[in-house]
């Protein structure tokens, strides 16, 4: 197994071992790959020897999570004295919980880590056990064993709170973007009051969502509108041939503006979710930004939205809007790719780039991690970009 995850996972994550012998390479990838899990075992969910640990992971047809993950996350498991029990799900399509057997396998253990889809659909939705429950948003081993898996997990964790803090206290929020979207307001929330997840993200990734509320201006969008993978529909994305102007104020999308057939397709979509659906149409719920330069998508994302969207929105270089639907994270979201985020009148996001020496208490947090501060300056740029660098649907 080992060689083959280095053919399939490794080689773009080991920059800095190229002139290394093949078994070099190996271990190398090994050694990261269990870093990363122990990161996610001990740093984030506190696992000790003798706990219980469930592993959900998917079918093998549904492609979102590699299964040689769960394998890579069992090992490391096993070194830790865990006891393990693996359980196996197939995708749903629509957002019913867990299955009675499966809640109560999970109430009974002291952590469950999705690798499913499952997890993120759920991840909103109100626990029935105090036990640990953990998504992970690394996707496959490479993900794990790179700086998005193995940089420490409570770095990330007070890199939120920090971001928090300041974007919750601040009387002034501005936000633009190269194509064009230009929006601004002000919280009327504290943190958490926008339905955080109820499931810890592994890694963390994006600081709390911010309510539409208080906000209004235009969102621009361009190639197309994707689904959220809340539920599952087809067609998941629509098209856009130009750049549509999203117009919005507090809660509610207002209106369209660009091309005549931009503004049709993307109105015949949302009426298409909607009504399939039955929830609050042109409801503009919460937005927020990745905070993980880690975190990086190679794959265009035309070849599997629904996966794409499942995770590059941790990078910086992604703020994204839960639409469609008066509840997080929707049906539909769109995507601001490099948006500049300023924080009375701070910008604290600029150019695909979070400028972490810019919050209060973040010079402090990277002087303490420097394997954050590393990945800060030198950041993962892929996000799903065609080879022309822009996000395409085709």
């Amino acid at each position: 197994m080992a060689t083959r995850l280095l053919d399939k996972h490794a080689v773009c994550h080991l920059g800095s071992t190229v002139g290394y012998g093949f078994e070099d390479r190996l271990k190398v990838f090994q050694d990261r790959l269990k870093q990363g899990a122990h990161n996610l075992l001990v740093n984030c969910a506190k696992c000790t020897s003798r706990n219980t640990l469930l592993i959900i992971r998917e079918t093998d047809d549904i492609g979102c999570y590699d299964l040689d993950l769960c394998t890579a996350i069992q090992s490391a498991a096993e070194d830790l004295g865990l006891f393990i029990q693996i359980y196996v799900v197939p995708l749903s399509r629509g957002v019913t919980g867990p299955s009675e057997d499966l809640d109560c396998t999970m109430q009974n253990t002291d952590c469950t880590v999705f690798l499913s889809r499952l997890g993120d659909q759920i991840r909103v939705c109100p626990k029935n056990s105090p036990n640990t429950q953990i998504i992970s948003y690394a996707l496959d081993c490479g993900m794990l064993a790179s700086p998005f898996g193995t940089i420490d997990y409570q770095a990330f964790e007070a890199l939120k709170g920090l971001a928090n803090a300041a974007i919750f206290q601040a009387s002034d929020i501005r936000v633009t973007c190269p194509a064009g979207t230009n929006f601004g307001g002000a919280t009327f929330t504290m943190p958490g009051m926008a339905q955080d997840t109820t499931l810890k993200r592994f890694p963390a990734s994006v600081f709390a969502p911010i309510l539409g509320k208080g906000f209004c201006g235009r969102i621009a969008q361009k190639k197309f509108l994707s689904g959220t993978g809340s539920q599952y529909y087809t067609p998941c994305a629509c098209e856009l041939k130009e750049t549509l102007f999203v117009n919005f104020e507090d809660t509610r999308i207002t209106g369209f503006d660009g091309s005549a057939n931009d503004i049709a397709a993307a109105k015949a979509h949302y009426e298409f979710v909607g009504q399939k659906f039955g929830i609050d149409t042109y409801y503009l719920h919460s937005w927020h930004a990745g905070i993980h330069p880690g975190c990086e998508y190679k794959d265009p994302v035309w070849k599997h939205f629904e996966r794409r969207g499942g995770v590059a929105f941790s990078n910086p270089r992604i703020l994204h809007f839960h639409t469609c639907g008066a509840y997080p994270p929707g049906e539909i979201y769109f995507n601001v790719l490099d948006a500049k985020v300023c924080v009375d009148g701070i910008a604290v996001w600029e150019d695909g780039e979070l400028y972490v020496s810019r919050i209060a208490g973040g010079e402090e947090l990277l002087d303490g991690c420097p394997d954050m501060r590393a990945i800060f300056e030198n950041p993962a740029t892929q996000v799903g970009q065609a080879a022309s660098g822009q996000l395409m649907y085709a």
